[in-house]
């Protein structure tokens, strides 16, 4: 386990996120997820987490692994058609993950969401949190339209409001 990594987890607070996503950004995050999903059958759902949990942090869990974690916890893949899409943002470490349901996943290839998260990384290293999550959630939709178009009777299956871990 590094060092670095544990002393970076431990110092980064809930008060962290608060400060990256105030209130009035987080209700511009649901919005943006709500006019995105109005152009596609796909579900879209953005999850933030200060710091892992101490034994999740102690067994060296990627972010990558917890994203699979909290899109399970989520319920991000109980949609009708197997399209939900989680955007999971670490702070601790910086790095934000994608995990599609296995219907996406059978479409849109992974380096397509490594380019996203790559971007929206890019914005958030510049203190840019609110427009990095909203070109991404954009970023995905474009991918969800393509392969997803609206359909006739399509509902909402997955809250559209920003989850704080």
């Amino acid at each position: 386990m590094q060092f670095k990594r544990i002393l970076a987890h431990l110092s980064c607070g809930h008060y962290r996120v608060r400060r990256a996503f105030p209130a009035a950004c987080l209700h511009r995050i649901e919005a943006g997820i709500r006019e995105a999903e109005a152009g596609h059958s796909g579900e879209i759902r953005f999850a933030v987490e200060a710091s892992l949990p101490w034994a999740a942090l102690m067994r060296g869990q990627s972010a990558r692994e917890r994203a699979i974690d909290v899109f399970s916890q989520l319920r991000v893949w109980d949609t009708e058609h197997n399209n939900g899409v989680l955007i999971y943002l670490l702070l601790a470490d910086r790095d934000v993950e994608i995990v599609a349901d296995r219907g996406v996943n059978a479409r849109i290839a992974q380096p397509e969401w490594e380019t996203i998260c790559r971007a929206m990384e890019t914005h958030f290293r510049r203190g840019d949190f609110e427009a990095g999550l909203l070109a991404g959630i954009q970023a995905v939709a474009h991918h969800l339209r393509t392969h997803y178009p609206q359909g006739s009777g399509d509902s909402n299956e997955i809250p559209d409001q920003a989850v704080i871990l």
